[in-house]
């Protein structure tokens, strides 16, 4: 009898990951700038906080995805969006000038 609930309970655990946040990721990292690169093997996000006035800034992160998650990513960020939409309203996009954006020096290959 406890064995059948062991093998239910492992049966019931199968297919879960079980994800550590540890205290410095959970406090998170602003964002008001992504940027997004890719090649055919990868998508490269970038995550830039741009201050009023000051003229230069760093990445503050980065995130490395196959296409295969930029994909579900997307959808992911579609239907969060469109559920917090329908809870609170729509979200007013604004246009913006765009941001001269300087990676440093470049070079030739």
């Amino acid at each position: 009898m406890a064995e059948d609930k062991d093998k239910e309970k492992q049966t019931q655990n199968q297919g879960q990951i079980n994800i550590e946040l540890d205290e410095k990721v959970a406090e998170g990292t602003y964002s008001n700038l992504a940027i997004i690169n890719h090649s055919v093997s990868e998508f490269v996000v970038d995550f830039v906080n741009i201050m009023p006035g000051v003229p230069k800034s760093k990445v503050k992160s980065r995130i490395i995805l196959t296409p295969q998650h930029a994909k579900r990513l997307l959808k992911a960020l579609h239907d969060n969006v469109a559920r917090f939409e329908n809870a609170h309203g729509e979200i007013k996009d604004y246009e913006q000038p765009p941001i001269p954006l300087n990676f440093g020096p470049t070079g030739q290959a």
